[in-house]
């Protein structure tokens, strides 16, 4: 157990992870380029017209998983900095700030998108709806992170004031989520539930599922890929790092 332990425990070190994430990164973005294409080819072409809203509704194969991205990255993100508050580790604050700029990119992609279906469908741009305006809210958390982190130099402070604000603000999560069922809002109902047979045809939900798994192989890919360039601003003293130059040299 001790044994298993450690080989799970060694990779909270930068040091130890940084290697793994750079041979992972391009795995990763090769599968979101594959789902993406899959899942435009199915989403665009493939899937019928919706019977009220024509071919107007297929915005929702960018909508639904901006929006479903934008929540879940949040939840990692506080859960690494609960994790960094608990456990001290450098790596937990390195990967909350490696999430931030993909999480705020799905948020802003989810209020625009939204936009974009809401005006042919409520006659306008924008309303102060619940949903709407508690994704806002997620968006001005993720803004709010990047500010944060950049007016404290230090690095381990930045990252223990990033991760009270990140934790605090989770409980937007449940708000977004359930706003439509505790409010009387605009915003449809979920079209895909895990308690209900989705109210939609299958061609429509596999696009979004696959328009889904290729937006979360991005955020795993590009989230790789900012935590190493994270690792070596920070680490780029480390005896460790001045090694591993010298080999790749």
């Amino acid at each position: 157990m001790k044994t298993s332990n450690n080989r799970w425990t060694r990779y909270a070190s930068p040091a130890t992870f940084y290697e793994p994430a750079g041979r992972l990164v391009p795995w990763f973005a090769g599968a979101s380029l594959l789902l993406a294409v899959a899942g435009v080819w199915v989403g665009f072409f493939l899937a019928p017209p919706d019977a009220t809203q024509g071919d107007g509704y297929r915005i929702i194969f960018l909508h639904v998983p901006a929006s479903w991205m934008s929540m879940f990255i949040y939840v990692v993100m506080a859960g690494w900095s609960a994790l960094g508050l608990a456990f001290n580790t450098r790596l937990s604050g390195m990967m909350a700030s490696a999430l931030v700029p993909t999480g705020a990119m799905f948020t802003a992609l989810a209020l625009v998108t939204g936009s974009l279906w809401g005006k042919p469908m409520w006659g306008t741009w924008w309303v102060w709806d619940a949903r709407l305006t508690s994704e806002l809210i997620l968006l001005f958390l993720y803004l709010g992170q990047i500010a944060l982190r950049s007016a404290i130099d230090d690095a381990r402070r930045a990252d223990k004031a990033c991760a009270v604000l990140a934790v605090v603000g989770v409980v937007n999560i449940p708000v977004i989520y359930f706003s439509v069922q505790w409010w009387n809002t605009l915003h449809q109902g979920a079209s895909i539930s895990l308690t209900h047979a989705p109210s939609m045809a299958l061609t429509m939900l596999a696009g979004i599922l696959l328009m889904t798994g290729a937006a979360w192989m991005y955020a795993i890919s590009t989230t790789l890929a900012r935590l190493r360039v994270i690792i070596l601003e920070r680490e780029h003293d480390s005896a460790w790092l001045g090694h591993l130059m010298e080999v790749s040299s």
